[in-house]
């Protein structure tokens, strides 16, 4: 089967479709169909060697984390789940290689798509289920509140954004000038350029969530007291720093930073669909290149100022 696949570290250049075998599903997995996936920053920091205390350094290497495609085959064992079914699911939290005609694994890492929603577009909304982590789980964020979202045009933002108004806060987003308008047409409340107004201007709020991972002391000082800030990301430029500081925000300073990271399971998949079905998330999908286009996809993400996800569709 197709994949796309590298054999160095590197820029967007390194990226390639080659062929691999195709998988056979374990005893309790099933095979899927691969119809679209998006790119992930995570992807990013893999292929270009900043994760290889995670990814290692064997080669040839693998990405893609989410996807959306078919149930094509079951394994002995494997249930809850039918040959023909439409899904979306997500590998895990450090496993790469949904860029691919087929994956394997196993059901509960699995949930249908809404019926009516066209699978390539549903490809911008696994990552969507972060969104919900944080701001329902982690945050407990609660009608009235206000919420400052950063980075909120990107993949997880832009559904934190939706979601945030969904449960009834008062949703500020922290985005590009160019991407304003388009954060509003989510439902933002607020929409601030966030190269042209300090922190001080912005007053404090009960949630942040952060999809950057830098500047986080500053970021932190704009909670109120009791407020909880959560984040998706951390400096890989200094990770032993970064780390450091949101463990030790746990003792010290004024709320807490939770970090944490993805690994959605099937009732999480089944809210999201939920959310989708009532009409309060909806994919924002910003372009859909073709596999043979993959590197271009992750050139775009790098350049920065993308609206939503960049899907890559496979025929």
């Amino acid at each position: 089967m197709k994949a796309v696949l590298f054999d160095r570290f590197g820029g967007p250049e390194v990226l390639y479709v080659g062929r691999v075998p195709r998988p056979r599903p374990a005893p309790g997995e099933v095979l899927v169909r691969v119809r679209a996936f998006s790119v992930n920053g995570g992807e990013l920091a893999a292929r270009s060697g900043r994760a290889r205390l995670i990814t290692g350094g064997k080669f040839p290497q693998r990405i893609g984390l989410d996807f959306t495609g078919e149930i094509a085959a079951l394994g002995t064992r494997a249930s809850g789940v039918a040959v023909g079914e439409r899904v979306w699911g997500v590998l895990g939290r450090s496993a790469f290689g949904s860029a691919a005609q087929y994956v394997t694994l196993r059901p509960e890492r699995l949930g249908r798509v809404p019926d009516g929603l066209d699978l390539v577009a549903a490809a911008a909304l696994p990552v969507a289920t972060t969104a919900v982590t944080a701001l329902r789980d982690k945050a407990a964020l609660r009608p009235g509140e206000r919420l400052l979202v950063r980075g909120a045009a990107g993949g997880v933002g832009n559904a934190a954004v939706q979601l945030g108004q969904a449960y009834g806060a008062e949703v500020t987003a922290l985005a590009r000038a160019a991407n304003l308008a388009f954060v509003r047409t989510l439902g933002a409340h607020h929409a601030v350029d966030h190269r042209t107004v300090s922190p001080a201007q912005l007053g404090l709020f009960d949630v942040i969530l952060d999809t950057a991972g830098t500047d986080l002391p500053a970021v932190r000082r704009m909670l109120k007291p009791g407020g909880r800030m959560v984040t998706i990301a951390f400096d890989l430029t200094r990770p032993a720093a970064s780390l450091g500081y949101i463990a030790a925000s746990a003792v010290h300073g004024r709320g807490r930073v939770r970090f944490f990271s993805g690994n959605p399971k099937r009732a999480l998949f089944d809210d999201l669909a939920r959310q989708v079905t009532a009409g309060k998330l909806r994919p924002a999908v910003d372009t859909i290149f073709p596999l043979e286009e993959t590197a271009a996809a992750h050139r775009a993400l790098e350049a920065g100022g993308v609206r939503g996800k960049y899907v890559v569709r496979i025929d």
